[in-house]
């Protein structure tokens, strides 16, 4: 019995930990495909996150600072992909893809130049996003060990949680939220009542990649410590699946995300107390992500406008 707490408790933890960075994507892939601009460079802005929230962490020593920079890395990219998709009105997949493939080939030659490596130096227990309520709980305790494992877990897992009510919040009870979606919608209705379509989706788009920026910093400045080429790997298009899962809604998108953590979570898990081959493990988040696109992405209701460049009328 105790050991059953025991792993339960480890797969929940695990499942927090992973699941915080693709919510980030996903909230930010919601924000971009709810106005009308699709967006698979998040896995190039997180990429483009990860390393900067890890470099800025290392030589400021403020883990903060590096969380909020690397968001700000990700809305760098956000801005190029916006500028070419809403600006110029460039095809919006192909301007994700070449984002995608921008993001690491800059980051590994940044990498290349500060560190004479494709990696970054491990960061310091200081220099990572700090853990909330350790030490609350007696883990000399079966319940003690249980809620320890669950609830002291990484400051940016309870922020993520917060974040999903805000944007919740914006998207349903405000008036931006109102012509967010109208512009997604129908931006030509949008423009005759005054509302600037190119205004809004390039915010949008930018915010997108400022959320994905921040889900890169978490897999580098809190699970994994330190930045390499394939810190990020499949989790944008993962983050993706999940917000097709959720109907574009934030909501919808937690529920997914946690389905994903879950199975990230699990691997982990597995990996360390059964004789399963790791690799085969690590195959179960995509396997899982192939099979959700194919049940739900029939059933979304896509934005009708989504994917369609806006040309503004004369």
């Amino acid at each position: 019995m105790t050991n059953l707490v025991n792993s339960l408790g480890i797969i929940l933890y695990a499942t927090l930990i992973y699941t915080t960075p693709l919510l980030y994507a996903a909230l930010g892939s919601c924000f971009s495909e709810l106005s009308g601009v699709v967006n698979i460079g998040i896995e190039g802005m997180m990429t483009a996150g990860a390393f900067t929230g890890t470099v800025v962490a290392y030589f400021t020593g403020n883990p903060w600072v590096g969380f909020i920079c690397g968001g700000l890395a990700g809305a760098l990219f956000g801005m190029l992909h916006a500028t070419a998709t809403v600006r110029l009105g460039a095809d919006q997949t192909i301007a994700g893809t070449a984002i995608n493939m921008l993001g690491p080939g800059i980051v590994i030659m940044i990498a290349k130049v500060l560190f004479d490596s494709t990696d970054t130096i491990p960061l310091t227990p200081t220099q990572k996003i700090p853990k909330l309520f350790t030490g609350l709980f007696d883990t000399g305790t079966v319940f003690g060990r249980f809620m320890d494992n669950v609830f002291a877990t990484y400051a940016s897992t309870y922020l993520v949680f917060v974040a999903v009510a805000i944007v919740w919040f914006v998207f349903y009870k405000t008036r931006f939220g109102l012509r967010l979606r109208a512009c997604g919608e129908h931006p030509q209705a949008c423009e005759t009542l005054g509302i600037n379509v190119i205004a809004m989706r390039f915010i949008c788009v930018c915010m997108s990649g400022f959320l994905s920026g921040l889900g890169g910093a978490c897999v580098t400045m809190a699970i994994s410590t330190q930045f390499r080429p394939i810190s990020i790997v499949g989790q944008g298009f993962i983050a993706i699946a999940a917000v097709i899962f959720g109907k574009f809604k934030p909501h919808g998108a937690l529920i997914g995300c946690l389905l994903f953590g879950f199975c990230s979570g699990l691997k982990v898990v597995l990996g360390g107390s059964s004789g399963v081959n790791m690799q085969l493990l690590s195959m179960i988040p995509y396997v899982v992500t192939v099979i959700v696109l194919i049940l739900f992405v029939g059933k979304s209701h896509v934005p009708a406008a989504s994917g369609k460049p806006f040309i503004k009328s004369k």
